[in-house]
């Protein structure tokens, strides 16, 4: 029987997840100027021409990546705007982030890819908005700490050093979990955001 629109649509949908899949991990481990398509076909399990039809070129993939971040990094942005308390969106972040690093490497992989988008010399538009709403993020999340701090959930300190501090431990985490590989040990919750919550 011939296939439907809709089992073709599927396939396309499965091919394209694979290619993602393939080109996050090697992008975050070979960085983007040495991944060729060829590599990425390859770690995808499909072949070239197969690659090309779903992609013209590499930059066209990458970019693809960077607006699906952009727009996780808006949705987390909106997340910190709302009126729940403080702490807890602080503790429901961190529990997604240690619970992504658990179940395997892509959460780190995706976000070596954006800390190596953030450092690229040639800045498409794509990047110009990612390198906005992570400052945002950033921004965003020094108003969320000062608002707990207010509310007696957090220590006392600069809001501005310490939601830098508390990416930087996650950019950390990130880091060693592709590092380390089988070796990380995802710490406990309390661990990580101890820096942050009042005894």
């Amino acid at each position: 029987m011939p296939r439907t629109e809709e089992q073709f649509e599927a396939m396309r949908i499965a091919t394209r997840d694979k290619i993602h899949s393939s080109a996050i991990k090697l992008f975050a481990k070979k960085g983007f100027a040495a991944t060729s398509v060829k590599d990425i076909a390859k770690g995808a399990g499909i072949s070239i021409g197969l690659m090309y039809r779903h992609y013209k070129k590499k930059e066209d993939l990458f970019y693809e990546l960077v607006t699906y971040a952009t727009k996780g990094l808006e949705r987390l942005v909106e997340r910190f705007q709302s009126e729940e308390s403080p702490v807890e969106l602080i503790q429901q972040f961190t529990l997604e982030i240690l619970n992504d690093l658990d179940k395997d490497d892509e959460y780190a992989q995706f976000h070596m890819l954006m800390n190596q988008s953030l450092t690229m010399e040639n800045q498409s538009l794509q990047l110009q908005n990612l390198n906005k709403i992570s400052e945002e993020l950033i921004q965003q999340t020094t108003r969320l700490i000062e608002k707990g701090q207010k509310l007696g959930q957090f220590r006392e300190g600069s809001p501005s050093e310490l939601a830098l501090f508390y990416f930087a431990s996650i950019q950390g985490m990130t880091m060693f979990k592709l590092l380390k590989n089988e070796q990380f040990v995802t710490p406990n919750i309390k661990i990580v955001t101890a820096f942050l919550m009042k005894d």
